[in-house]
């Protein structure tokens, strides 16, 4: 059976069991379930610590897991990032008092930095040659420059709030962009065939969840129009209807870009333009 790691509490919890009941798999029916065997489809579910995640799948004990790119990288692990999932996106940046002299990243050098995630924060700044004296704390680093533990913080942004009432300000580029991300173990093989399935189930919902469905009538003389402004992902279904002036199409388009579109297809000339959510997918 195919070992799956999922974050059993924290902002990524929930979509990550949405995703994964969407493709299909058994979840917990009790909160204090912690093993979940799905005979069906061949896997396990695991329900670890999210900071865990990236530990037992570089170490081969889960297959496969699914974590924040932030904690993979603020944890020594050989596991590796697999496919990106599209959820949990943050940013994690540099933040100062207001009135601090620390305006850019070369002001960091030698500074006393606090951050959840000194791992992540040590290789960035070897990676632009810098060094600072680094103190983990596992929660609310916004306290620690009031406190007098640091000169700045390294942590998650979001939008901002908790920072300015902290009174500090982000400075620099973000050291990274994370989200959710699904990361396998090096014990696994790339052409694993339950690997390759699990994959795919998740991709097929991820792009159910990107694109939508897309009929429309339009005259015969207005197909080129039409299929340039929605064209499909590799070409259009095409239908003939009663009045052999005109025809059917359907497509898949962007979620994000439907409306544009319906607005473009019926100033060339479509009717009945209709939209229909994807519930999965096989691309």
């Amino acid at each position: 059976m195919l070992r799956i790691a999922v974050p059993n509490k924290g902002m990524l919890s929930e979509p990550a069991w949405n995703l994964l009941g969407e493709s299909g798999y058994q979840l917990r029916t009790q909160p204090r379930q912690l093993v979940v065997e799905d005979h069906d489809n061949d896997v396990e579910l695991f329900y670890l610590r999210p900071l865990d995640i990236a530990i037992y799948v570089g170490q081969g004990a889960i297959d496969v897991g699914i974590t924040g790119r932030d904690m993979l990288l603020n944890t020594t692990t050989e596991a590796s990032e697999d496919i990106p999932l599209g959820f949990g996106a943050s940013t994690f940046r540099f933040a100062a008092p207001k009135d601090s002299p620390i305006t850019k990243l070369e002001d960091v050098d030698g500074k006393r930095i606090a951050s959840s995630f000194d791992k992540l924060v040590a290789d960035y700044l070897a990676a632009h040659g810098l060094k600072a004296d680094i103190t983990h704390l596992d929660g609310a680093v916004e306290s620690s420059v009031q406190l007098g533990v640091a000169d700045l913080i390294a942590d998650v942004v979001s939008t901002g709030t908790t920072l300015r009432n902290a009174g500090l300000r982000t400075f620099g580029e973000p050291l990274l962009h994370s989200e959710a991300v699904l990361i396998r173990s090096p014990h696994i093989a790339e052409d694993d065939k339950r690997l390759i399935t699990f994959r795919r189930r998740l991709e097929g919902v991820l792009t159910a969840r990107r694109y939508v469905m897309m009929d429309y009538d339009v005259p015969i003389a207005k197909v080129s129009a039409a299929v340039n402004i929605a064209g499909g992902l590799e070409s259009p279904t095409i239908s003939p209807l009663h009045d052999h002036e005109w025809c059917a199409v359907r497509v898949m388009v962007p979620r994000s870009e439907v409306n544009q579109i319906m607005d473009r297809l019926y100033d060339v000339g479509a009717r009945a333009i209709i939209v229909t959510a994807l519930q999965a997918s096989r691309i």
